[in-house]
């Protein structure tokens, strides 16, 4: 079975839904926001205080 691209890491909420994604080819942190999943959401990279993206290490044999 393929590998997923994205991983949802974190999940908050049930009608204010916010969940951080992780891309598990970059490491790339993104958060994504919603007041209900139907109706659409906002997408955004998450960065550190230097305005540099938060990277997750990914390990090879994940």
């Amino acid at each position: 079975m393929a590998k997923e691209r994205f991983v949802e890491t974190y999940s908050q909420g049930v009608a204010n839904i916010r969940k951080i994604i992780v891309d598990t080819e970059t490491g790339v942190n993104y958060l994504l926001l919603s007041s209900n999943m139907t109706s659409g959401c906002g997408v955004a990279v998450l960065v550190d205080r230097d305005g540099k993206p938060i990277v997750t290490p990914i390990s090879a044999e994940n």
